[in-house]
């Protein structure tokens, strides 16, 4: 399952707050940040078969594919690629379920994702790596 989740915004006299009260992180264990070099970096396609993950635009924007994984160890080629748009400015989230491969790639200069995952790094043995062209 995919999920997106619009996040809002509240604009006084001291600034702007940036909120998403419907996402829920009470599954995370630990969160990185990503930052691609430039605009042409497609960090793809890498999987977990029972990971979740959640993508948090805070800056800038992005492009994130997902497929749903048939098979881990031998995936068809024939995947339907999932493209969502997320946006730092209303603060979207992509909720991801176990199963999938993604696919990240910055739209703007300097864009920022915060990654969420329901995992510790060695918790699990559960990261697959598919060929970067694979799925269009």
């Amino acid at each position: 399952m995919i999920e997106k989740i619009i996040g809002n915004s509240f604009v006084d006299e001291r600034g702007t707050l940036l909120y998403s009260n419907e996402l829920d992180l009470s599954e995370i264990k630990r969160m990185y940040v990503i930052e691609n070099k430039d605009l042409l970096i497609q960090r793809a396609w890498q999987g977990h078969r029972i990971e979740k993950r959640w993508f948090v635009a805070v800056k800038g924007k992005f492009l994130i594919k997902l497929v749903k994984i048939d098979d881990f160890e031998n995936p068809s080629d024939d995947l339907e690629v999932h493209s969502i748009l997320i946006n730092s400015e209303v603060l979207e989230t992509v909720a991801v379920a176990a199963g999938y491969a993604s696919s990240i790639q910055a739209l703007e200069v300097g864009s920022k994702l915060i990654v969420f995952s329901n995992y510790k790094i060695g918790e699990v043995d559960d990261n697959y790596r598919y060929n970067p062209t694979r799925w269009k």
